[in-house]
């Protein structure tokens, strides 16, 4: 498949056809009548990575990359569970975490994930934090 542009927006009523659940569900089979019947959960209402891999595409095609950065770092978080998800972002708050603990769960994204993205991410925190003294002070 070619990348989606400004054209192919909104997908879910201009290309209907390329969105999938992260159950593999297609986006037109999410009726109201099979909700009703029991044919869907909870799980066939979660996107897919490849949708918000799409929804990146048509960012950049705007010339909005930062936006369509956020939709690629969101498809990489997919696969990590909620739980593990809290567990970073607080660990990503200011005095929080030492210089090694961020680096760390980067190092963790990139090897248990595969979230590039993320990884960079929590990085460039590393480095930020460090410079502005927003390191957790490791007691000795």
């Amino acid at each position: 498949m070619s990348r989606l542009t400004r054209q192919d927006y909104p997908l879910g009523q201009k290309r209907t056809d390329v969105l999938f659940t992260l159950t593999n569900k297609a986006y037109d089979d999410l009726t109201l009548e099979a909700a009703l019947k029991g044919d869907i959960s909870s799980k066939d209402l979660r996107i897919s990575p490849e949708t918000l891999i799409m929804q990146a595409e048509i960012s950049e095609s705007i010339e909005r990359d930062q936006l369509g950065r956020n939709f690629r770092r969101a498809a990489e978080l997919i696969s990590i569970s909620d739980e593990r998800i809290l567990e970073i972002y607080s660990a990503l708050r200011p005095n929080r975490s030492s210089h090694e603990e961020l680096l760390a769960i980067a190092d963790e994204l990139k090897r248990e994930y595969q979230a590039f993205e993320n990884a960079k991410l929590v990085e460039e925190a590393a480095e930020v934090y460090s410079r502005r003294n927003l390191l957790r002070i490791e007691e000795e």
